[in-house]
């Protein structure tokens, strides 16, 4: 079960506490479910108990309690709980299978993960200023509110820079509105189309003008154009290019991506790479380091005799989504709900910091679990399901850096 999945569940119970007249108060036209913060209790809490609590003149904590039960017998949650003044916590059941729903949902979807209708049927009228950074952030804040079903007309007090189509921005009428419009007005660049173009370029001026929120000055210096690390756009762009370049030695090894199978083996849940050796000891043990899943018989020997098979099949259904994938997986479960988010708050900021942070957790999961064998290492069922996880992360880095109208080159 996906946030999405679990954000529907949560609606259909409240519609059904309505129409069995247990609850009367308005269906809302969504409900909002977070990751729990840590400390929390369970996978993810929702506030619609609160939410509901007035209209339906009743505790909030009894307005939880009716749909407490109804999301309970809902199949892929495990647990539902009550804290607080009445939030609902939900422990999901059978996280594999939820990770795999995830990975599924970003394989079908593409570079379009994330889109949605939740805004379906929203009119939005923006109108700026003459001026670099408004003009960027009213495109991106277009194209985010798009990508979730809304109608959005942009307009400019002015005839529009030409340099502006350099930087794929487009208006659709300027002057003087005949009726009050909503204001896009985030703190200046300082600088104008052009001048940004020739110092930086499109791409790295669009993610200077949108990584600050709109009320803080935007960062334009020449650290956008660093080739290293310390440069979040950099690392972004070449976190995408080092999963697709993945992919492509993965082809040429013979061997795609599969999400991992269901279930816990012997080694026991969270013994990442598990073999005889001990939990985490990457293939550690007679073969030497680096022969992940490796047996007695030797380094590279994957499947020869009962010991291998053993060790390997240990080792492959405990790789995928313990503790070094977890983070990433959580990021790109979460990041529909970040899209949505930043449609509604109209901020693309929020879309740029999730893809550092995508980036940052891709890095820390290939250092840890490499999707690749290593020397004269056999492609087996546990670099599958990572090549899985490091195509998926590949893929939201993808779509979220178009959504921003930024390129995503393939090679770096």
């Amino acid at each position: 079960m996906t946030p999405a999945d679990l954000s529907r569940t949560v609606l259909h119970a409240v519609r059904r506490a309505v129409d069995e007249d247990a609850l009367r108060a308005p269906v809302p036209a969504r409900v909002r479910v977070e990751r729990t913060r840590p400390g929390g209790s369970g996978d993810y809490a929702c506030a619609v108990a609160l939410q509901l609590a007035g209209p339906a003149a009743l505790p909030a904590l009894e307005v939880a309690r009716i749909l407490r039960e109804r999301v309970a017998a809902e199949p892929g949650v495990g647990r539902v709980e009550i804290t607080g003044p009445g939030f609902l916590s939900f422990t999901l059941d059978a996280p594999a299978e939820s990770d795999r729903a995830v990975l599924a949902a970003v394989r079908e979807q593409g570079l379009a993960y994330g889109h949605g209708g939740a805004l379906r049927g929203e009119i939005h009228q923006f109108h700026h200023a003459r001026e670099v950074r408004a003009a960027v952030t009213a495109h991106a804040v277009r194209r985010l509110l798009v990508a979730q079903g809304a109608r959005v007309r942009t307009t400019c007090e002015q005839a529009p820079d030409p340099d502006w189509a350099r930087l794929g921005v487009t208006v659709d009428a300027y002057g003087t509105p005949p009726a009050p419009l909503t204001g896009m007005r985030p703190v200046p660049a300082g600088a104008t189309a052009g001048e940004l173009l020739e110092r930086l370029g499109p791409d790295a001026a669009r993610w200077g003008l949108l990584r600050a929120a709109g009320h803080d000055r935007a960062a334009l210096g020449p650290d956008l154009l660093v080739q290293g690390e310390a440069n979040p756009l950099f690392r972004v762009r070449y976190a995408h290019a080092r999963a697709r370049a993945l992919t492509r030695g993965a082809a040429a090894l013979g061997f795609t991506a599969e999400a991992a199978p269901y279930g816990a083996s012997p080694a026991g849940p969270g013994a990442y790479g598990a073999s005889p050796a001990g939990p985490g000891a990457h293939g550690a043990g007679p073969a030497g380091p680096g022969a992940y899943g490796a047996s007695p018989a030797g380094p590279g020997a994957h499947g020869e005799g009962p010991a291998a098979q053993a060790a390997n099949a240990a080792f492959t259904v405990t790789t995928a989504y313990d503790a070094a994938a977890r983070p990433l997986l959580d990021l790109i479960a979460d990041h529909p709900g970040v899209l949505l988010a930043g449609a509604r708050h109209r901020a693309p900021d929020r879309v740029a910091r999730q893809l550092e942070a995508v980036a940052h957790a891709f890095f820390d999961f290939h250092d840890s679990c490499p999707p690749l064998p290593a020397g004269d290492e056999k492609p087996s069922a546990a670099h599958r399901a990572r090549l899985a996880i490091a195509e998926a992360a590949g893929t939201v880095l993808a779509g979220g850096l178009s959504l921003l109208g930024i390129r995503a080159p393939e090679h770096l």
